[in-house]
């Protein structure tokens, strides 16, 4: 049984935090050389947490300064004394809202870089949400009973708030607001008002951006239980668990409670019965509100609050990729169940889009010799084909370009930036003219030349699994690729004429061609 230790520091919006990890105990069974998930563990060896409020900077100026760059440093320098001190194995490094936003983030990356040795990555909201996700999934039994009924996670942040709602068992909505309390605070602080009238600002400030939230996604839904992920709330509940996070649930009428107390109580007082430092107090207050208002636009019963981080995620994310533990929650379902959610919300085809999907992972499992791509690559193929016709919610003679301008402005839970480009150009070139490297680079594409090998090869495959759906009638009641030596075979059975389809794979099948140096060919087998 394997064993690392990982640490997974997150640069956040008012603190930088560092914890530090056990991964791995996976035991094989004897009989099939796999992982049984039995004895295979995260486990927490030490939390550290430095307050610097990058925030502070990027809300207000719109750049973080020297000073906090300074501070920045010194903190990731003292970090990485205490990995060596634990004999960490590997380390990820993720910034998040206030390092994300800044207008000068690649300047203060590239300074630590230089002055520290240590590099961080920016993690895109819907990256971040994944993440955070996954930390709460980390909790194993306690979160699959909890999502059994019909959940929001809400991740409070410094600069925003991320809001996804489960629908049997999976994923269905996910959003961010620029809302985090960071944020709020420093809007509050430029006001200069008095503790009196904070609450009542907080409401003015958010309830637009909630009330939006509401109509778009919650007018056909009732949300039970709301699972939270902050950085003061959540501690204070687990604390009062006794570090039990299946006890730290707390009922609305009781966090009620808690708010009437925090309304009343001096910051001293509050800090005392929070444990918490004083400086903290108004954050938590602010955190305190949003949290209410949230559950009341909700009418959520229940509060869970499972006491984990950005880092808890980081921690099951690099166990996973290791293999140094069996997860049982199927993350990739959330994310296709996120992508058929944006299609209805543009008017897709349901039916069409699945049945492309089939076709089109049918063909890809079969040339897998020639394409080279691998598991990540054949979800952005099973999204591409979900998204396939999202464009024509806005025009129906330009789809191909209306599909990627939906898609690259919606964020997709656990993609990144660069995902969700290659994912909006395979759409776009199932539609349009596929354009040539220089071509895309000319449009101000950012994609690097693997990142368009990876297009052009799942543009092709979707337009050969288009061509065979070309009525959109769902014609084929069977689909089976074989790759003979430069043909690829594909067996249909069907009883119906497939004219319209042999015309349309001709012409798409010429840029499969090109592609893969293989031409496809349809073999019908009607059905008796």
């Amino acid at each position: 049984m394997e064993i690392k230790t990982f640490a997974a520091i997150d640069v956040g919006s008012f603190e930088v935090d560092m914890k530090i990890f056990e991964l791995g105990g996976i035991k094989e069974d004897s009989r099939t050389k796999k992982g049984t998930g039995a004895g295979s563990h995260i486990r927490q060896i030490d939390h550290l947490r430095q307050r610097i409020a990058l925030g502070s900077d990027t809300y207000t100026s719109g750049k973080i300064s020297t000073e906090k760059l300074d501070e920045l440093c010194r903190t990731l320098r003292e970090y990485g004394q205490i990995m060596k001190a634990y004999k960490v194995d590997d380390y990820k490094i993720y910034g998040t809202s206030a390092l994300r936003e800044s207008e000068n983030a690649l300047i203060i990356l590239d300074q630590i870089r230089q002055r520290t040795g240590m590099s961080i990555e920016l993690l895109s909201n819907s990256e971040q949400r994944f993440l955070g996700y996954k930390s709460i999934a980390s909790k194993g039994e306690v979160f699959r009973r909890v999502i059994e009924e019909n959940t929001a996670i809400v991740d409070i942040g410094g600069g925003s708030i991320q809001i996804s709602l489960f629908e049997n068992d999976a994923l269905a909505v996910t959003s961010n607001l620029r809302l985090g309390v960071l944020r709020v605070q420093e809007r509050l602080n430029s006001m200069n008002v008095g503790s009196s009238q904070r609450e009542a600002l907080v409401d003015e400030l958010v309830m637009a951006q909630l009330s939006t939230f509401k109509k778009l996604y919650l007018k056909d839904r009732t949300i039970k239980n709301v699972i939270i992920m902050d950085d003061y709330l959540s501690y204070w509940a687990i604390r009062k668990a006794g570090n039990d996070a299946e006890k730290s649930v707390v009922q609305l009428a009781e966090y009620e409670k808690l708010l009437e107390k925090l309304r009343v109580l001096t910051v001293m007082q509050a800090a005392q019965m929070m444990d918490v430092q004083e400086e903290k107090v108004p954050l938590i207050f602010i955190s305190a509100v949003l949290l209410h208002r949230i559950c009341e636009l909700m009418g959520a019963e229940k509060i869970w609050a499972p006491g984990v981080s950005l880092g808890d995620g980081m921690a099951y994310e690099y166990a996973e990729k290791k293999k140094l533990l069996s997860g049982e929650h199927d993350f990739e379902k959330d994310i296709l169940a996120c992508a058929a959610n944006i299609s209805k919300k543009y008017m897709g085809s349901r039916k069409r889009g699945e049945t492309l999907d089939h076709i089109a992972t049918t063909i890809f499992d079969s040339m897998k010799k020639v394409h080279g791509l691998g598991k990540r690559e054949r979800l952005y193929l099973r999204l591409a084909a979900l998204l396939h016709d999202c464009g024509k919610f806005i025009s129906l003679v330009n789809i191909g370009e209306t599909s990627y301008d939906i898609i690259m402005a919606t964020e997709i839970i656990g993609l990144s930036h660069r995902e969700r480009e290659i994912i909006a150009n395979v759409v776009r070139f199932n539609h349009s003219p596929f354009l040539y490297y220089g071509e895309l680079q000319g449009k101000g594409s950012g994609l690097d030349q693997n990142a368009y090998l990876t297009v052009a090869k799942l543009t092709a495959i979707l337009r050969v699994a288009n061509s065979l759906d070309r009525s959109h009638k769902q014609k084929l009641k069977g689909v089976k690729a074989v790759l003979k030596e430069n043909q690829l075979i594909l067996q249909v059975d069907t009883l119906e004429d497939l004219a319209l389809e042999k015309g349309y794979l001709k012409k798409s099948g010429s840029f499969f061609e090109e592609v893969f140096s293989v031409e496809p060919l349809i073999r019908q087998r009607k059905q008796i």
